[in-house]
């Protein structure tokens, strides 16, 4: 295991947060300006980047406990 692997699907989860805010933001603009269709469209974009965010973070943290935990048996 390399911790270049963690370090990577950090990055990859950071950037999938920064997406995932900007198309809260863009939802935002159009839910206030009356758009729901155009709103609706960028909150299931922002929760599919929040997803693969999340998605990454897991894969980190397995990554994290395999290299650097204790065997409990």
């Amino acid at each position: 295991m390399d911790s270049h692997d963690i370090h990577e699907h950090h990055e990859q989860a950071a950037h999938h947060h920064e997406h995932a805010a900007k198309h809260h933001r863009e939802a935002a603009k159009h839910h206030k300006a009356g758009d729901h269709e155009k709103a609706a469209h960028h909150s299931k974009v922002a929760h599919g980047h929040h997803l693969h965010a999340t998605e990454h973070h897991e894969e980190a943290s397995k990554l994290h406990a395999e290299e650097h935990g204790e065997d409990d048996e």
